[in-house]
């Protein structure tokens, strides 16, 4: 790989987690760090304050084992994906923005924490989500069973429109099904993810 290194001999790394595409921190290398942190699979910077390569965890035992490095378009900065042991920050933060390190699902995160804010306040709430919990488990299964008919009938229509929104009416009762029993996305892609293996 060709990386341009600037005039101090050091190129921007850009940490991110393999898993949850959370960016942990930045930091530098010089291609001494980039070698040893290919061969030892552990991240190592160059510390321009100290003058010498360092491994990240060293201390503190978090380390940052590596799963792969890209080099951008201009080959001047790298994107390093990797595997944390624990928290990123010397602050003992997830990363250094003090920002947590968790799995989410875009717009299906927020989607799924209305949906138990709905849940929590569901005595206190005139929405459709809380009246589905109020009347129980057996209304949501219901539900989602009803909305996966709908999807079903549309799938063997010519209707994209009416499929696309009869899917996302499946998946939002789907997501309150879910939180009904305790569970969300992450327990799902668990799941998965174990299947894969």
């Amino acid at each position: 790989m060709e990386i341009k290194y600037d005039e101090n001999g050091l190129v921007p790394a850009i940490i991110q987690d393999a898993k949850t595409k959370t960016v942990l921190m930045l930091g530098y290398m010089n291609e001494e760090a980039y070698l040893k942190t290919n061969t030892t699979k552990r991240v190592t910077f160059y510390s321009r304050s100290k003058q010498r390569l360092w491994t990240k965890g060293e201390e503190s035992g978090n380390f940052l084992n590596l799963v792969a490095i890209k080099n951008d378009c201009d080959n001047d900065s790298l994107l390093v994906t990797v595997n944390p042991v624990g928290p990123t920050c010397h602050t003992g933060t997830d990363n250094c923005w003090g920002e947590d390190n968790k799995q989410t699902f875009g717009f299906l995160t927020e989607l799924e924490q209305t949906i138990a804010d709905r849940k929590a306040n569901q005595d206190n709430d005139d929405s459709y989500v809380a009246s589905l919990f109020r009347k129980g488990i057996n209304k949501i299964a219901q539900k989602v069973g009803e909305e996966a008919v709908e999807v079903v009938i549309e799938a063997k229509d010519d209707n994209d429109d009416l499929f696309l929104n009869e899917s996302a009416d499946l998946l939002f009762h789907y997501l309150i099904l879910m939180k009904a029993k305790g569970f969300g996305l992450n327990d799902i892609e668990q799941v998965l993810l174990d299947r894969k293996k």
